[in-house]
């Protein structure tokens, strides 16, 4: 793949390499890493890795876990192997549809499976002229697919957690069957007074608790931006820049 960038994440802890031009992790991989409630020693399974940001995040927090990642584009795929050994963080990659996956890893079970699915139907706007920017923000594979996949692939007890667009919640609500429970959502507002671009969703295989629908987490200061700088509180600047765990409600 030509034109990469090496770029930091987690304030230098960790150097992803990724392309230019096409598909490229921001902050939102490093959100979903910070919300998944993992313990050392577990498995972690995450569908669509792209260049593994979430898991080698993930990985650089939580000791001793067990990563897997599959990505469908081959060239993505190879990127994530090369960041993981870089990084010296272990990370299995598998190089499959999601919807397809191979026998040996419908054989395991996972104690978490983590996604950042496509964000846009493409029905709705235009496609994007990098093919692999399509690929990993214009769904191909429906909403429904993923959270199958999830909750085939995880232990009794298991959890998912996932990233979305909030105006894209009703359709991922309506996909979670009765496989999945003890539900909980937490809004990411980009301000003070401002609307939540992004969900946070976390499930529990065979959860009986009730819903919870949780108050916005803000993500910068203040109303708007007045200064130069990326102006986060401070919750949100330990993610990013330290690699701490998200702060979620309790």
């Amino acid at each position: 793949m030509n034109g990469l960038t090496c770029d930091a994440l987690l304030g230098g802890r960790l150097a992803i390499r990724q392309p230019e031009k096409g598909y490229r992790a921001g902050i939102d991989p490093v959100l979903l890493a910070a919300a998944v409630p993992a313990g050392a020693g577990q498995t972690v399974l995450e569908l669509g890795c792209g260049v593994g940001a979430a898991s080698l995040c993930l990985g650089a927090r939580v000791p001793d876990l067990r990563l897997t990642g599959v990505e469908l584009q081959p060239a993505y795929a190879e990127l994530a192997r090369e960041n993981a050994r870089a990084n010296g963080i272990a990370l299995d990659i598998v190089t499959a549809d999601l919807v397809a996956l191979p026998a040996p890893l419908r054989a395991q079970g996972f104690d978490h499976v983590i996604a950042n699915p496509p964000y846009h139907l493409r029905e709705r706007g235009s496609a994007a002229p990098d093919p692999g920017r399509e690929t990993a923000l214009g769904e191909a594979t429906p909403l429904a697919a993923w959270i199958d996949t999830a909750a085939r692939r995880l232990v009794p007890g298991g959890r998912l957690t996932l990233i979305q667009r909030a105006e894209r919640l009703p359709e991922l609500l309506a996909a979670i069957d009765t496989r999945l429970g003890s539900i909980e959502i937490l809004p990411l507002a980009p301000r003070v007074d401002r609307p939540a671009k992004l969900v946070l969703l976390r499930a529990r295989k065979g959860g009986r608790g009730p819903f919870r629908l949780h108050s916005p987490l803000i993500l910068h200061e203040g109303f708007r931006h007045e200064r130069d700088g990326d102006s986060y509180t401070m919750a949100i600047s330990a993610v990013l820049r330290q690699g701490a765990a998200l702060p979620w409600p309790k």
